[in-house]
């Protein structure tokens, strides 16, 4: 799974060509014009491509999309609630480069300590929260103005200060 990465989700069908609106997070007004593939999980870890036939903006994070082989509503329905995938080539030729959802990777630094790599970005409307096991366990990070010192693309590594006792929090027990 380490070749895709997630961008959104497919959340409704529009008109009765078979269209399909994306929700993503890979950055506000990115258009996927000249993409080759999505990929929808089909069953753990297999991915199925669907050729993307046509896309247009909607708004911030929202695509129409046209996908090869999927001419009707009824065909388009069985993809709703589905997570969208792209190759991590694709991925990285798309997503904004600001966008919170490329952090992962990145070494988080958080009060001159080396918490590890950002496994995984959760977006929610007031702050990011960045997933990571340190110490052997699960830690979500809040990511916000407040939180925020420094972030370094080249070497990917955001610098944080913390609320005093947050990692306390996922030591006890």
């Amino acid at each position: 799974m380490s070749q895709y990465r997630d961008i959104g989700k497919i959340i409704s069908t529009h008109g009765w060509k078979g269209e399909v609106l994306l929700h993503h997070h890979i950055g506000s007004q990115i258009s996927l014009e000249g993409l080759g593939a999505i990929f929808l999980e089909d069953r753990k870890h297999a991915m199925l491509p669907y050729f993307v036939s046509g896309s247009r903006i909607k708004g911030q994070q929202e695509i129409y999309l046209c996908l090869e082989g999927i001419d009707s509503k009824e065909k388009a329905r069985p993809l709703l609630h589905q997570t969208v995938w792209l190759a991590q080539k694709d991925f990285d030729r798309f997503a904004d480069p600001a966008a919170p959802v490329t952090w992962v990777g990145y070494r988080l630094i958080a009060d001159e300590q080396d918490l590890g790599l950002i496994q995984d970005i959760i977006e929610q409307p007031q702050q990011v929260l960045c997933q990571l096991y340190w110490k052997g366990k699960e830690i979500l990070i809040p990511i916000h103005e407040e939180t925020l010192l420094r972030i370094d693309p080249k070497s990917k590594m955001i610098w944080l200060k913390l609320p005093d006792g947050l990692l306390d929090i996922y030591l006890q027990g």
